[in-house]
């Protein structure tokens, strides 16, 4: 693991986080030779999931489909 003193990191952070990403190798932050933090490359983003079909084989029928649901009666709109 590399190491590197905070002033140095403070002047050349945004250069030394893209060294980190970029090569993969983590970095330790010290000051006054005691280690106060350490810089590790992002783990992978996991893989999308597609939502398409997640909920195939899920649901059951029960009973009829097809029927009406209620009583057959003229609905006031309907006159």
């Amino acid at each position: 693991m590399d190491s590197m003193a905070i002033s140095k990191f403070k002047a050349t952070c945004l250069a030394t986080l893209e060294r980190v990403r970029k090569t993969g190798r983590p970095l330790r932050v010290t000051r006054f030779g005691k280690p106060i933090a350490e810089i590790r490359p992002p783990t992978p983003a996991p893989a999308a999931r597609n939502w398409m079909g997640a909920r195939r084989s899920t649901g059951r029928i029960l009973g009829d489909i097809v029927s009406p649901t209620g009583e057959l009666v003229t609905w006031e709109v309907e006159k």
